[in-house]
Parts: C-alpha cells; structure tokens; sequence
C-alpha cells in the first residue's frame, strides 16, 4: 500500500471509531436539555467537536429510534429545538456505558500488556 493512501485510510477507521463515541457521548450530554448549538459546544468544550452536519442527522435518528425526546420553543427571540434524553434513551444510555467501561477496561489491558503498539 503506497503512503498516499494511509491518510485516506487512517481517516475512514478514526471516523468508524468515532461514530460510536459519538452516540455516547450525545446520549450523556443530553441529560441535561440543550439546543443543537449549545450541544455541540458542550461537547467541544470537552474536547470531542462535531460538525453540524454530522450531529443533527444524528440527533433526528436517536429521537426516531425513541431515545430522545425534543420541542421547539423560542428563546431569544428564535425558535429553536431542544433535546433531552427519553426514559428509553435513559435505559439504554446505562446499558451503553456498561458495554463500554467492558470494552474499554478490555482495551486498556491489552494496550498496558503491549499487543498493540
């Protein structure tokens, strides 16, 4: 494989690996209510950015699969959506970070035992 296309490459699996991050994380966020704006900066302040055209697709498909729940009200003189998490968004938001502390306890003894470099 020639190294013009390991950048390529690096970019396709670091975004496969942050998809799933992502869900977690925008599910934790929300539980407390925001807008998309103010979402989106909470999760930047904690250093983990998301582009508007990556959240808000994600956040129409969580509130779809019934894990959010959002209204519009206006605030500032605009109308703007706010998210929260469901009661069902909740439950699986516990399940999720279950499976992920697993993942993430399995990952880190495999890296401190030197499998992966």
């Amino acid at each position: 494989m020639s190294d013009s296309l390991q950048p390529d490459l690096f970019d396709s699996l670091r975004m496969e690996l942050r998809r799933g991050c992502l869900v977690l994380a925008v599910l934790a966020q929300l539980d407390v209510e925001h807008y998309g704006y103010t979402l989106r900066k909470a999760l930047a302040d904690e250093g983990l950015a998301i582009e508007e055209s990556t959240l808000y697709p994600l956040l129409r498909r969580l509130e779809t699969q019934g894990l959010l729940v959002s209204e519009w009200r206006e605030e500032e003189k605009r109308k703007k959506r706010f998210y929260r998490l469901s009661k069902a968004g909740a439950a699986i938001l516990a399940q999720l970070l279950e499976e992920w502390n697993g993942i993430n306890s399995s990952l880190h003894k495999i890296l401190k035992n030197g499998k992966a470099r």
